[in-house]
Parts: structure tokens; C-alpha cells; sequence
């Protein structure tokens, strides 16, 4: 087989996981960033450095690709579609469109007779006065916001009177559930009918981010079938080709319901490393490249722990581990508050 040069555009850990997983592969990883100080160029085989709307640096990129992939979803639509038109990007930029926006993907989902929260759109601050029944709700930009960046937390009408909120953006109000827990499903396609799906994963946020996940999640079968067929579902009507997550809720009553979808590999997925025979970052580099699936095999239960802000230091000056314990620093140069750093996977 001659040599395949993979594109990845963005530079964080979820490029740097997937650079791994690609040189497992002996896949070249290229990679397309606008952060010079991403910590992707330690993994990957060549670094590009422009923004996004360089069309020099876009060709350069193009050039040196076979196929090209992303690990996060706010990239310019246009960008994605004009390197589309030379190279094949995957997913496809039309899926990355729908995605990026919450009110179009929170339709598309709920034309599929997928339940998901509640919601409407809000163009302005008196659109919110009569969506009282909402409340108490999360107000959301339509674009742009992850990891609770954008989102403010609506109990009562009178809570907007404090809340610094800027209007000139498009926002979607959803109706908070009762929540019992938070799980994800990932799935790779393939094709057609060709998938490849993990066992939901059970995840824990603290302000607004991930801190853990664990396998197996402590649900009901009917959960369980139900988040994987749904997850189903969604990867085929989109015609997806790679790793896709689905984010789900559990309310009280054991309902469930669509959160979100990432167009991409998943924070929660980092355990699969570890606890899988194939981790979804190799699972979605095979499907890109139109490389052999291999059968799936769960190897053990496991729990996956964020090192967020400060929690790196003790694990680069010291890491004491035991033989169950995997440790992966994303090598971020600058360590802030929020930021995710690096994570500890332990398995069960």
C-alpha cells in the first residue's frame, strides 16, 4: 500500500491523539492549525501554521494531503467546502454546517423522532419573556460554545436583569431536565450499515467540563440499546464517515434525551485507548482512509480522569503510577485555569 498523508486541521489533544493513532498505522499526519504554539506538532509529522481563511497556507496544506479530517467543529464552512473541492474531506463539510449550529442540529434531530430537550430560538431579550414555561433553562449561543463557553443559566425572567448577555448573537433557550446522569455513545461508520459503536459511557462535569468517564455506565439496558440505536440512527442519516459522539441526558424517570452531537472524536473516548482493542481515534483514521474495520473487543472496564489547569504538575514532576494507571500529557505550554492538560486512565 503506498503512502497515505492524513490532513488534520486543528492542533490540540484530540489532533495529537489522532496523530498517535495514525503513526500506529504508518499514516503521515499533517497538520493545519492557527495556533503556533499548538501542542499537536509534537505528535504529528509536519506542522502547518495559518489561519483559517490563508489561502496560501490552505494550498500548501492541500498539497501535502491525500484526505483531510478535523478535531473540532468551529472551522469556517467555507474553508472546509473550498478544500473539499480538491482534496476529500471527511466528515463531510455539509454535516459540520448542520452541527456547528444548535438550532439546525436540534431540528434535524428531532425530525428523526429523537427526543431531546425543549427549546426555541431567542434573536433578542423580549423573545425570552414569553418562553416562561422554559425556565428554569440554559441559554445557549447557536454557534460557537463549548465547554460551557456561551451558556448562561436562566432560572427566572428577573435572573436576566443580572446577566451581562450579548444580544447581537443568536442564542437557543433549552429547557433544563431533571437530570439523573450524563452518558455519551461513540460510533465509527464506515459505510453504509458499517459501523462500528461503544458501550455508553458514563460521564461526570464539573463547571461545565468534563472531569470524568467511566465504562461501563451504570444504566438500564433500555438506555443502554436505546442511546446506541438512536447514535445509530444518527450516524447513517447523516451518511457520517468516521467517529461521531452523541451526548445524552437521563432525566428522573429515566428518559433520555439527545444533548448534543461532536462531529469528531470525544474527550470521553480517551479511555477507549486503554480499554479497547481499537481506540476511537484509530477507529476514525481507518474510516477516513478507507482502511480495513476491525472487529471491536472490549478488553477492560475503565475510568478516565481530565488534569485540568494545575492537576498536570504533579503527575509531569512525579508520576507515580500503578500498572493499571495511563497517564498523557498534552504538552500545553501554558497551563490556565479550565484548560484541559493532559489525563489518567484507570483501568478496571
Amino acid at each position: 500500500m503506498s503512502q497515505i498523508n492524513l490532513g488534520i486541521i486543528g492542533g490540540g489533544q484530540l489532533g495529537s491523539m489522532l496523530s498517535v493513532a495514525a503513526k500506529k498505522l504508518d499514516i503521515k499526519t499533517i497538520i493545519f492549525c492557527d495556533d503556533n504554539d499548538a501542542p499537536a506538532q509534537n505528535f504529528c509529522d509536519h506542522f502547518i501554521f495559518g489561519k483559517y481563511d490563508d489561502k496560501e497556507k490552505i494550498l500548501e496544506f492541500i498539497k501535502k494531503v491525500d484526505v483531510i479530517t478535523y478535531e473540532f467543529e468551529n472551522i469556517p464552512y467555507s474553508t472546509l467546502n473550498e478544500m473539499n473541492k480538491l482534496k476529500t474531506v471527511l466528515p463531510k463539510p455539509s454535516i459540520n454546517r448542520l452541527i456547528q449550529h444548535r438550532l439546525a442540529e436540534k431540528d434535524f434531530v428531532n425530525n428523526l423522532n429523537i427526543r431531546t430537550t425543549r427549546y426555541a430560538l431567542v434573536d433578542k431579550i423580549t423573545d425570552i419573556e414569553p418562553l416562561e414555561d422554559f425556565l428554569p433553562g440554559i441559554l445557549k449561543t447557536t454557534t460557537m460554545g463549548y465547554d460551557g463557553k456561551g451558556q448562561y443559566v436562566i432560572n427566572k425572567i428577573n435572573d436576566l436583569n443580572s446577566l451581562n448577555i450579548d444580544f447581537s448573537k443568536s442564542y437557543i433557550l433549552e429547557k433544563m431536565v431533571k437530570l439523573k446522569k450524563e452518558i455519551s455513545v461513540i460510533i465509527t461508520r464506515f459505510g453504509t450499515n458499517n459501523y462500528e459503536i461503544y458501550d455508553p459511557i458514563e460521564n461526570i462535569h464539573e463547571d461545565q467540563i468534563l472531569k470524568y468517564s467511566e465504562i461501563p455506565a451504570n444504566i438500564s439496558k433500555k438506555i443502554n440499546d436505546q442511546s446506541k440505536n438512536w447514535a445509530t440512527m444518527i450516524s447513517e442519516e447523516l451518511k457520517y464517515i468516521g467517529t461521531l459522539c452523541v451526548e445524552f441526558f437521563i432525566d428522573r424517570n429515566e428518559n433520555l434525551y439527545v444533548n448534543e452531537i461532536a462531529p469528531r472524536v470525544h474527550n470521553s473516548g480517551h479511555l477507549t485507548i486503554n480499554a479497547y482493542n481499537i481506540s476511537q481515534f484509530e477507529n476514525h483514521v481507518r474510516a477516513v482512509c478507507s482502511l480495513e474495520k476491525i472487529p471491536l473487543k472490549k478488553l477492560s472496564n475503565a475510568k478516565m480522569l481530565n488534569l485540568i489547569g494545575n492537576e498536570i504538575n504533579q503527575y509531569r514532576q512525579n508520576p507515580k503510577l500503578e500498572a493499571n494507571e495511563f497517564f498523557f500529557d498534552y504538552l500545553k505550554k501554558d497551563i490556565k485555569a479550565k484548560r484541559k492538560m493532559g489525563h489518567i486512565t484507570k483501568l478496571k
